[in-house]
């Protein structure tokens, strides 16, 4: 398995990750596109990075999409691991694990103080990570 930066060419296989999250919003390809092409392209110290894990054939088996910003009461930079999907087919292989690893590698070698992460379904998960329940995010739709 390798966690590496997502490239333009990855845009498939994570637009079908995207549509397995099951999430508030049906995924809709423009839109996608848009967000997606953002994250590719930034910067590699923009406020957001998107990283995908690649099984031995190179096909893409999940993503992370983690945002970063400058927080008053985190004494600098804090980030949020927003998305994380491991493909259905490859869950119990712990890429999940290793994405979280890798986002965390990132966050350090960005000099960020803190990661959140919301999850109300994968609780036990982050536990094992060494994650702490501190809040409850409340979320309003536009």
């Amino acid at each position: 398995m390798v966690v590496r930066a997502a490239r333009a060419a990855d845009a498939d296989a994570v637009f079908a990750l995207v549509q397995q999250l099951g999430a508030a919003f049906v995924p809709v390809r423009g839109a996608f596109d848009a967000s997606f092409t953002a994250a590719v392209d930034s910067p590699d110290d923009a406020d957001l990075f998107l990283l995908v894990a690649e099984d031995s054939e190179g096909v893409v088996r999940g993503y992370a999409l983690t945002t970063v910003a400058r927080l008053l009461s985190t004494n600098g930079l804090s980030a949020q691991l927003q998305e994380i999907a491991v493909d259905a087919a490859a869950r119990g292989q712990d890429l999940g694990t290793e994405l979280v690893h890798a986002v965390e590698a990132e966050c350090i070698r960005r000099g960020v103080r803190q990661i959140t992460v919301a999850s109300r379904r994968a609780g036990g998960f982050y536990d094992r990570l060494g994650y702490s329940q501190n809040a409850e995010y409340m979320r309003r739709v536009f």
